[in-house]
């Protein structure tokens, strides 16, 4: 395999690379010259041949017993009791050969003029490593790094470290309108490392050792690798170079939220495995950065069976719970202790991801990493990932590991299961070797296993159970009381917050906490703070029409519908959804003097009935294109009009029937089903009557009536979902209240806009709310948790919608209709349509056929064209 110089211990610094010649003395007559690279680093120096027979050569400052430097011309003679460590001999991979002698190391420099500055730094850091404080060792290292990046030839003095998976390499950024440089402070693996601006794709703050100091910048919309990870020295400046290079973006993605993200996932946009990547994403965790590598649940517990049945609950780990708490005997013996622990106390002393564990599952591909970790050796052969059964079995058991997986097990690269490299991992007590994993019974290879492991990731019992995992990885349950009742309480310094090490005078404590918190685990930033909404799976997917096609907005009205037209009436939304750019004006019609508030259409969708503020009810001919019926209400604005069986104004008559006095203030919304009118109003109510034969009994729901009657708010706008089984309504402070309209208990109350709400409406499976409000937001609600799942902040206000839980077509305030695709939050069509705000929408069943009514007093027949 072709030498890579993964050779520092972890968090070391190269300090200064330089070309160089090895003068090794084979005898006292005769000597070799190899040539290479000497590496000066923080803790030792180090020689790479080019050859790559020939071993990489390093020495640790501090294992140097006895130190003399001589300079003769360009050569440096390190004279002394040396322990040389003598890495990929023969250019294998294997354990570090460790040799005490008394000898003398021979460099012959290319450059002359570096020999004297060389010899000066060398002298400096070791002096640093004989210093007994681990602070003062630290702080003369850091002389030496700034003096070095003082006198470096640099057009910016914005100091950064390059973030590689053990390595930080310092350096300079700066960034112009064209490219992002980076300049290595000691050429290394580059002199400049240059990105061009129109390539970068997406870039995102990051958090480095639980602080705001990195900056990662992507090159291509999908692959989860950076093309660069940098860590700057305090967030102002991470700020400013992050907001500099967001101005010059042109073909950068959208930044999406994780609740964009989530709604994306819950109605089956996105895989589960693409979903928990974007979370890693969002939650600072990086393929380049092994503190904070991206962490994946374990989501199977079988791997003794021949066969994997997915159909069986008892397949799959319980994801409610965390790794810690699956073994109950040992969740007492956790909590016994917890208990008795002082403060700050915690129920896992490790973590579930860490540096160590990422490479006990990479050993295999990242051999070298693990060698630098573990100064030099591998592990013992039986503490190994030998197979993935013993693995899940000591995760149940062991007393201190609770290890969750990496992205890898649901990849398609099955390289590190397999010891592809021939690599001596060692033997075991039983006497076998360390080889390719162990897999269960039921995978035949490991390209196999990932298949079925992935599989199982998108199975109908992980989908219907997932997010209780994210709730306690990325969620409500990461901290706080919540944590504490499910069992996930890990040590305080793996948490964001749990300390602050600028604040630590001691400079000793301050390097131990850091070091701690970048080897011993982080839990990654908390995207909720409160329940995350259950994915929509086929199970879960029946959807009620009975109401709708029964309504008097219905387009047909068939007796009997059976399944098979019911999925065919299912189809042909979508695809009516999915060709919603091509609608077209068929006619306009200019029937009012004021805005036109209310659209309605008779069952057979031969007439159309339109209220507005010139206080009239009117009645339109689609096939004579012209109003028959004209009717005023003494002068009052009508807001809103329905059809219902027990009409209070009749159309065969054109007189009114019946004046319900309902409300104390204007009514602003209605509904109607089986029976029930449901009705909401300025003076705060909501009030639900109910329609007997000609007898009309009424009942009252009050929206909180203290709060409302204390702030005088009104309620703007009220919905129900397709069955008739939930309610929502919205009010004038931005207020949103579902209910059970059973027994009318109030089921979620959230305030999630800034000002009026003008319009709201369930999504066709009743599983989201969408609300559109004066702030110019866009909110997508979960019924079951009350989140806010989406949030659009649109360039005017929506004054009305029509949605099938994915697309939206709103009304906008600028008279044109915009289709929004909530799953990427973006504009796809903005149709010119009314010379004011669109005030009024109607659709009909199948989505083929729209009318909009808008403040220039008309209304707009639309087409969707074939």
């Amino acid at each position: 395999c072709q030498k890579k110089s993964y050779t520092l211990k972890c968090f070391c610094l190269f300090l200064l690379v330089l070309s160089c010649t090895h003068v090794s003395n084979i005898s006292c007559f005769l000597s070799r010259k190899i040539r290479g690279s000497f590496k000066i680093c923080s803790k030792s120096i180090i020689f790479d041949p080019e050859e790559l027979g020939e071993p990489i050569i390093k020495v640790c400052f501090y294992n140097i017993l006895k130190k003399k430097t001589k300079i003769k011309l360009q050569l440096i003679n390190i004279v002394g009791m040396l322990l040389v460590i003598y890495i990929k001999e023969s250019n294998v991979i294997a354990p570090y050969r460790n040799e005490r002698v008394k000898k003398t190391l021979t460099f012959q420099l290319e450059v002359w003029s570096k020999t004297e500055d060389v010899v000066q730094t060398l002298l400096q850091l070791h002096r640093a490593s004989c210093l007994e404080k681990l602070g003062d060792q630290t702080a003369m290292v850091s002389r030496s790094l700034h003096s070095r990046a003082a006198r470096q030839d640099c057009d910016v003095n914005c100091a950064v470290e390059m973030v590689m998976p053990l390595v930080c390499n310092p350096g300079h950024v700066c960034v112009t309108d064209k490219n992002l440089y980076f300049q290595p402070l000691n050429g290394y693996p580059e002199n400049v490392i240059q990105i061009e601006l129109h390539n970068v794709r997406r870039i995102y703050k990051r958090r480095h050792g639980l602080r705001p100091l990195g900056l990662e910048v992507f090159c291509s919309e999908n692959d989860f690798c950076s093309d660069i990870y940098l860590k700057f020295d305090n967030t102002a400046d991470r700020d400013e170079i992050y907001y500099y290079i967001a101005t010059f973006l042109e073909n950068h993605m959208t930044e999406h939220t994780a609740e964009s993200y989530m709604l994306q996932w819950q109605r089956g946009h996105l895989s589960s495995y693409q979903y928990l990547l974007h979370l890693n994403n969002l939650a600072d965790r990086s393929c380049n950065d092994l503190s904070q590598y991206p962490v994946f649940p374990w989501v199977i517990a079988d791997y003794t069976s021949p066969r994997l049945d997915m159909t069986n609950a008892a397949t799959f780990r319980d994801l409610s719970k965390p790794v810690g708490a699956l073994n109950k005997e040992r969740l007492d013996r956790l909590l016994a202790r917890y208990r008795g622990m002082p403060e700050p106390s915690f129920m896992y002393g490790s973590h579930y991801s860490s540096p160590g564990y990422v490479l006990f599952y990479l050993v295999r591909v990242a051999p070298e990493h693990m060698l630098c970790l573990q100064n030099g050796r591998y592990d013992h052969a039986d503490r190994m990932f030998n197979s993935i059964g013993e693995t899940w079995k000591n995760c149940l058991e062991g007393a201190t590991d609770f290890k969750e997986l990496i992205p890898e097990f649901f990849g398609t690269d099955p390289s590190f299961l397999e010891n592809r490299m021939s690599l001596d991992l060692g033997r075991r007590q039983n006497g076998s070797l360390v080889g390719d994993v162990v897999l269960p019974p039921w995978a035949t290879d490991s390209s196999d296993f990932l298949q079925k492991h992935k599989d199982a990731l998108e199975s109908q019992y992980v989908s219907e159970h997932l997010h209780e995992w994210i709730d306690l990885v990325f969620g409500f349950k990461q901290r706080g009381s919540e944590a504490v009742a499910a069992h996930n309480v890990f040590h305080p310094l793996t948490y964001e917050g749990g300390i602050d090490c600028d604040r630590i005078v001691d400079t000793d404590q301050r390097i131990a906490m850091l070091t701690q918190i970048l080897e011993f685990g982080q839990t990654p930033t908390q995207l909720f703070t409160s329940p995350h909404p259950q994915r929509i799976t086929p199970r879960f997917q029946n959807i009620t029409r009975s109401s709708s096609i029964n309504s008097p907005d219905a387009e047909l009205s068939p007796g009997n519908i059976d399944s098979s037209f019911e999925d065919l009436t299912e189809e042909s939304r979508k695809l009516a959804w999915a060709n919603m750019e091509s609608l077209k004006p068929v006619s306009r019609h200019k029937i009012h003097k004021e805005a036109v508030t209310g659209i309605a259409v008779s069952r057979d969708g031969s007439a159309v009935f339109s209220t507005s503020q010139d206080s009239t009810l009117k009645m339109f001919s689609k096939e004579l294109k012209e109003f028959q019926r004209s009717m005023s209400f003494d002068g009052f604005s009508l807001t809103c009009t329905l059809l219902s069986p027990s009409y209070f104004y009749s159309i065969p008559y054109g007189r009114r029937q019946d004046t319900l006095m309902g409300h104390d203030d204007a009514v602003s919304k209605m509904c109607w089903f089986e029976n029930t009118l449901y009705t909401a109003s300025w003076d705060s109510t909501v009030k639900v009557k109910f329609s007997r034969t000609r007898a009309v009994m009424s009942g009252l729901v009050r929206l909180h009536d203290d709060f409302y009657e204390k702030l005088n708010l009104g309620v703007n706008t009220v919905g129900l979902n397709p069955a008739g089984t939930l309610l929502v309504s919205g009010s004038k402070d931005g207020t949103v209240t579902i209910w059970d309209t059973s027994n009318y208990r109030t089921l979620q109350q959230i305030h999630c806009h800034s000002g009026t709400i003008h319009h709201m409406a369930f999504s066709p499976d009743s599983r989201h709310v969408l609300s559109v409000g004066a702030d110019s937001c866009m909110k997508v609600i979960d019924v079951q948790t009350g989140m806010v799942i989406s949030s659009v902040k649109a360039e005017e206000e929506q004054r009305c919608f029509c949605w099938d839980g994915n697309w939206v077509l709103c009304g906008g305030q600028s008279g044109d209709l915009l289709l929004w695709d909530l799953l990427t939050n973006t504009v796809t069509k903005r149709i010119p349509a009314h010379s004011g705000a669109v005030t009024a929408m109607w659709m009909s069943e199948l989505c083929t056929t729209l009318i909009t009514g808008g403040e220039d007093r008309q209304i707009i027949f639309w087409k969707l064209q074939s």
